[in-house]
């Protein structure tokens, strides 16, 4: 395996994380697609439940390759790995523009080959930066993965509003549609940042530990990463699996709104009345989208250094308990533009902090030396989420009227997704730190 030299600057391994994860995150940027994917006499006529299916394979896709990453990574070195994934990724993507004229191809593009691409790389940069970072494992890690989230406002206003929106402006480039236009675009800076990112994603030597830094004498029932067990012991832990029903209604809740935001915005705002027209709702929404896009990128940090600081129990408890009652309230939120708005924002930000808290945590119960494949296996409850939250909504949205705004539709899955969040939050009360003995 590749080691890093003690010496390097380990904020080295910072930026290079955020590079490869600014680009990872433009699987939560499908939103900008859906309406021209979606629109009756326009290029695609997709149904929603199609346009949520290629989202739902991209995050399964993204989950179930990440725990073969994990694996990967600890027998070859984390290089190698990522440099798979922005290769994998970046030729989804150009494949995608030049043959995604149907739902297949870009199910099988962006879904599959994309959401591959992202699970060889994203775990790269968690398991290097915790190693690196053992005495900020919260806030280093949400610091990793906030280029995920920032990444996602990046792609999203390029394509439909900074200079005109790439949406726009590649029309009829290479003779391809708008949307595939910004697909291979898209697939070609991909390919090269990830490249770049990868070549600091090097392990410090086995013994690192940062300069001047004592580990620190445990706090009662707290879990500090001191356990380390396999794959197959943890899979044998009660641990392991509150963890993974807690991540999967949690991500649900977010994945839903990123899937439906505009959809739910436009109708939701025309409904109440406080757009006239479906574009100045469609602008509203936007909007809403890109906001959550950024304050997904800081939950990630500030919900990292909070855990540091509160510990990872008690802050997945206060984030999936406020998710939870924002689902719920949602609905009503929606229906003017400052409410979309902040809804959004809380929304987005407590979907952040579930990638620094669950990373951390699976280091916390598990043990920092085998975290690149133990948070994979973790992690696939995002997949099973991607699937499940998405797909409730699209269901229902398809069973609205088709020529009519029946806003009506998006309040069950709201229901359902802030209920899920409400008992999860229960149920983190109950864990426990591991013993030596258990492992």
């Amino acid at each position: 395996m590749a080691e890093g030299n003690a010496t390097m600057n380990r904020w080295i391994v910072v930026v290079g994380a955020i590079l490869i994860q600014l680009c990872l995150g433009a699987i939560y940027a499908w939103s900008v697609f859906t309406k021209l994917l979606t629109e009756p006499g326009g290029a695609y006529e997709f149904s929603a439940t199609q346009t949520q299916l290629v989202f739902s394979a991209g995050l399964a896709c993204f989950a179930i390759v990440m725990v073969i990453a994990g694996r990967m990574q600890a027998k070859v070195g984390p290089r190698p790995i990522a440099m798979a994934g922005g290769i994998v990724l970046g030729a989804g993507y150009i494949l995608g523009g030049f043959l995604g004229q149907s739902f297949i191809m870009q199910l099988l593009c962006i879904g599959i080959i994309g959401g591959a691409g992202i699970g060889l790389a994203y775990v790269v940069p968690i398991a290097v930066c915790v190693k690196w970072f053992p005495d900020k494992k919260g806030l280093i890690t949400g610091l990793a993965v906030a280029g995920f989230g920032f990444g996602a406002t990046l792609w999203v206003k390029m394509g439909d509003s900074w200079f005109g929106g790439l949406l726009n402006n590649l029309d009829g480039m290479l003779g391809l549609p708008g949307v595939q236009a910004v697909f291979v675009v898209y697939g070609v800076v991909f390919l090269v940042c990830v490249l770049l990112g990868s070549i600091v994603m090097v392990n410090p030597p086995a013994d690192f530990k940062p300069a001047g830094w004592t580990p620190p004498p445990a706090a009662a029932g707290a879990a500090t990463g001191d356990v380390n067990l396999t794959e197959g012991q943890m899979l044998r832990t009660p641990q392991f699996y509150m963890l993974w029903i807690t991540f999967m209604a949690s991500a649900m809740a977010g994945l839903m709104v990123i899937g439906i935001i505009k959809l739910f915005g436009i109708d939701a705002l025309q409904a109440s009345g406080a757009a006239a027209t479906p574009e100045e709702a469609g602008i509203a929404a936007g909007t809403a989208m890109a906001l959550f896009a950024i304050l997904n990128g800081l939950g990630r940090i500030v919900w990292g250094a909070v855990s540091d600081k509160l510990g990872r129990k008690f802050s997945i408890f206060l984030m999936c308990a406020l998710q939870g009652v924002m689902m719920l309230a949602f609905y009503k939120l929606g229906a003017t533009k400052l409410g979309l708005t902040i809804g959004a924002c809380i929304i987005g930000f407590n979907f952040g902090g579930n990638f620094a808290l669950f990373a951390s945590a699976t280091a916390d119960f598990f043990g920092n030396k085998n975290v690149g494949l133990n948070y994979g296996y973790v992690f696939l409850s995002y997949g099973v989420a991607g699937i499940v939250g998405p797909q409730i909504a699209g269901f229902f949205k398809d069973r609205a009227p088709v020529d009519a705004v029946d806003v009506t539709v998006w309040l069950p899955p709201m229901v359902i997704a802030g209920v899920a969040c409400l008992a999860v939050a229960l149920l983190t009360l109950a864990l426990k730190p591991l013993k030596a003995q258990d492992s």
